[in-house]
Formats: C-alpha cells, structure tokens, sequence
C-alpha cells in the first residue's frame, strides 16, 4: 500500500478528473440533439478513425485488466500478452469482414443485426444474454476493482471510493450520451497509456535494463508458446480457441461494437479499429512486462510481493516518487471510467433499442433517449446497492462469472461468422447453435464450480483447458447450425441483401467503403508486427 499519497500525487488525480469533467461536458454541448437516438446511442454516426481506435482500447483496458495481465506476468511470463496480441487479428475481422455488413445495414445494437440477418428469437436471446452479462460482469468487476484502487493506492474507504467512481461515470454518461464516451475513452487512452509507460521505465532502470530483466528469470517467462501441458495457455488453446473468443469479443459484443457503428462512414470504421489493433500491441510491453519486472525485483529482495496480482501496486509503492504515483493512479482511474461508463451506456442502449423499442414499436425518439438515460440511472442505483455485497462475495464466485462469457461466446460467434460468410445459414439453424451452446457451456460451468466433488469422466470434463472447451463448442455449435439450417427451408432472398458476402447487391455505392492504399499497408503492419513479436518471444 502506498503509504502517503502526497499533495503532487492529488494534483495530478485532480487535473485528470477535472479533464474528464470538462471533455464529458464539450462532447455533450457538441452533441446538443439528446432527442435523436443516433445522436444519444451512437455520437450523430460522425465519429473519425482516431476516436474510434481509442475508444476501442480505452474500453476494452480496465483496471482489472491491468492488474491482472501485471500478476499473470509475475506468475508465469508472457504468455498471457497472447490475448492482447490475437486481439489485434480479431480488430482486423472486425474492420475488413464485420463493418461493411453492420454500418450498410445501420443497426444500433448487435441484437438488432441479428434480426435483421436471422429473425426476432436470436434478437432476444442476444439482447437478454448480454444485458445480464454487463451487470453480472463487467460492472460489478470494474466496481470490485475500483475500490480495490481507492483503497489500497490511495488509502480512502473501499465504499467511498466506488460510490464516487459510479456517481462521476453515471453522471457524465447520463448527460453525454455516447459522444462524451467516445471522447472521454479517447483522453483516457492517453492517461491510462501514460501511466503505464511511467512503472514500465521505473521498473526498468530497477531491474537493470533489458539484460537484467532477462537474467532475472527462467528462459521460459519469455516464451510467448507454451507446451500443450501448460494449464492456462497451451499453444494448441491459443492457436485455436483464442481467435473464437476474439471474434466474440471484438467483433460482435455490443460493448465493443458500438464504437465502430459511430463511425461516419465504414473508412473511418475500418482505419479505427485497425488503429486499435496496433495498440493492442502495447500491453505486452508497458502492462505484462513490468509484472515480469515486480518478480525480479522480489526474487532480489528489493520488492515485497505477497501475491502476483499486487505487482502493479507493488512497484508503484516501492519505485515511484510524490507525483508520479498520482500520474498512475490517473491512468487506473481511467481504465475503470472507460469500461464502466462503455458498460453503462452499452447496456442502456440495449434496453432502449432491443426492449423498450420492441414494446413500443412507435415510440419517438425522445422517448428511446429518456429510458436509455433512466436505464444508466438504474444501472448506477444498482451498481450502489450492489457495494455493500462485494465483501460477502468470494473471488471465486467473480471467477466463475467471467468464466461464463468463455462459455457462451463460441455459439454467437458461429452464428455472426456463419451469418455474413454463408447465406444458407437461416433463423431455426441459429437459434438451435444458440440453444445447444448456451446448454454445453452452462453444463461446463456446473461441472467446473462442483470439481471437488467430482471423479473419473466427469473430473476430467471439468478440468479441460477453458480454451480447449471453446474449440469443442464452437465445432458443435457450428455443426448444428449448418445441420438445421440445411434441414430447413432457406432464408428468403429479400431478407439477405446486403448482409452477406454472396448477396451484396452489385453496383451498391461504395464511397463510404473505399478501400485504401494506408488502410492495406497498415493492416500488413500490424499482422508484421505480431508475427515479428511472435518469432522475438519464442524459445
């Protein structure tokens, strides 16, 4: 724990929050019409590549997420930066195979694509699994790792600490809209990069620069390839389950997703979320390494690290001065605001559009605006009933539901991949992938909390690697999809235009999809960069 949070240190927390506060208010005043829901749920759709490609990072980069690629790389090395790198694939996808289908078809949310490609049951499976999702995970982890912060960086009161997170991010998202996320995640790319950036130098200057870091560890910590034996990462795992859970994540959850459907047009989409996947390089370097660095640091003596998740605090109480410290703790706070206020706005635009909208198929826009504003203010009343529970609540439990997104994401993968690529795919074929996937991961889950009481067959279901068991639900989810969709009649012609490969009208205007000579180079940057990562950190 830090033990003195100096004057500097709250200066520098100060300058970010009142940056915060003052973007959060310019983005709402430039985005004045809160009674169009374009402008309320997507920043007008005018949003350029730059503050697309933040906001992807930003959002997806929480407090959590640090913390915990810092203790993964103080435990075992590198491998964990597998996720961050694949992501980078995943972005890719995502701008060249997702967006000309999303924005050409100019949905809101996810669910509502589902509809438009399948039919209102995979719509309501979706819309439901994803809210319930945001509120089981993303927000009460963010809130749980919020408080941490507070109180063990700065030293004030675990409840006090995510009161004032939620009431700060609920108040600007409320009154902003997307447009004060999107340019709020922007300035907090900088802040939370920034951050990083200071415990990454300091601990390198500790460890004695790049040789010293090398010397301090097993050969192994660097190796990004793990044996087939490896409990977490096995290569076969990354190299196969990895991807499908990218694909889940980056090119089809809403929370993700949104950004690139506030783009003014599939260019600006496109280049955004190629920008973003060149960030993802980043983490390897400034978020996992220094974790490696805390455990040299321990190894020697010169660090008391009780724990690998304490890596990131550790360093900063040990190695950083007055001012500094607060430079860091800025960038966490600006890693949870990005995901929780992501979270907030993601989730009301859900219930506004895929809930409210449905129930009330001629409500006005004004109307979508106001209970998307009411669901934020819920969902901050929630998340504030929701502080005193997390101390009665086991670490394991909040494990077991990240855990679930493992086991629900291959079949909404298989069912968006199959839906663009192949136009026999039809509703009855994705809502049975849909069902049958959301029956597998579930019987997994139980199978997975009850491990100590099991035996033979059903101990060694349970302690299949999670990224081994998202290959096997993806192919049997795949392998239901195709066999009912096959068995049942095909989907009406009308209903496909523009919304697979196969069926993109010819001649359709093409502009705002124009393809560039940039846009190509730096994808095959990006994919140069990994594989260049990928050949430095092997053994």
């Amino acid at each position: 724990m830090i033990q003195t949070f100096g004057t500097l240190d709250w200066l520098a927390v100060g300058v970010y929050a009142l940056l915060t506060v003052g973007i959060a208010a310019w983005a709402a005043r430039r985005h004045r019409d809160h009674d169009s829901s374009a402008d309320y749920f997507l920043a007008g759709r005018g949003s350029g590549w730059l503050v697309v490609g933040g906001s992807l990072f930003a959002s997806n980069i929480g407090a959590e997420h640090l913390v915990g690629l810092a203790g993964s790389g103080a435990k075992g090395g590198v491998a964990v930066a597998q996720f961050e790198l694949i992501a980078g694939f995943a972005l890719l996808a995502l701008g060249w195979v997702f967006v000309p289908f999303y924005l050409r078809s100019g949905v809101f949310t996810m669910p509502e694509f589902l509809e438009r490609r399948y039919a209102s049951g995979p719509r309501t499976y979706l819309a439901v699994v994803s809210i319930a999702g945001y509120v089981l995970t993303k927000i009460s982890v963010t809130l749980t790792a919020g408080g941490i912060v507070f109180e063990a960086l700065v030293g004030i009161d675990f409840w006090t600490g995510a009161m004032a997170l939620v009431l700060l991010t609920g108040a600007y998202t409320v009154v902003g809209g997307f447009a004060a996320v999107l340019y709020t995640d922007l300035m907090q790319m900088f802040v939370l990069l920034g951050g990083a950036v200071v415990v990454t130098v300091a601990g390198l200057d500790a460890v004695g620069g790049v040789d010293g870091l090398r010397q301090g560890v097993d050969p192994g910590f660097f190796d990004l390839w793990q044996p087939l034996s490896h409990p977490e990462f096995p290569w076969t795992g990354i190299l196969l389950g990895a991807p499908i859970l990218g694909v889940w994540y980056w090119c089809t959850d809403q929370f993700i997703v949104q950004r690139v459907l506030a783009a003014r047009n599939q260019s600006q989409a496109r280049r955004g979320a190629i920008f973003a996947g060149l960030l993802k390089v980043l983490p390897l370097f400034v978020f996992v390494i220094p974790g490696i660095m805390a455990h040299v640091l321990a190894k020697s003596g010169r660090l008391a690290l009780d724990e690998a998740d304490h890596a990131l605090p550790a360093l900063v109480t040990a190695l950083l001065p007055e001012g500094l410290r607060g430079v860091v703790v800025a960038g966490l706070l600006a890693a949870l605001m990005s995901s929780l206020s992501s979270a907030f706005n993601s989730c009301a635009t859900l219930v506004s559009v895929d809930v409210y909208k449905r129930l009330r198929p001629d409500a006005s826009e004004r109307a979508q605006v106001l209970v998307g504003q009411g669901a934020v203010v819920a969902l901050v009343g929630l998340s504030l009933l929701w502080i005193p529970f997390m101390h009665t609540i086991s670490g394991q439990l909040y494990a077991y539901l990240q855990s679930v997104q493992a086991y629900i994401s291959p079949p909404i993968a298989a069912v968006f991949l199959f839906g663009v690529l192949w136009p026999r795919a039809n509703a009855k074929g994705a809502m049975a992938a849909l069902l049958t996937g959301l029956c597998l991961g579930v019987g997994r889950l139980v199978l997975e909390i009850n491990e100590d009481s099991l035996c033979g067959i059903w101990l060694s279901l349970a302690r299949i690697n999670f990224l081994h068991v998202a290959v096997v639900l993806f192919a049997v989810c795949t392998a239901v999809l195709v066999g009912v969709s096959l068995a049942t009649a095909p989907p009406a012609a009308t209903q496909l235009k523009d919304l697979t490969f196969a069926t993109v009208a010819s001649g359709a205007p093409v502009e705002s999809g124009r393809v560039t000579r940039q846009d190509i180079a730096l994808s095959v940057l990006l994919v140069a960069l990994i594989g260049g990562i990928w050949a430095i950190f092997s053994s």
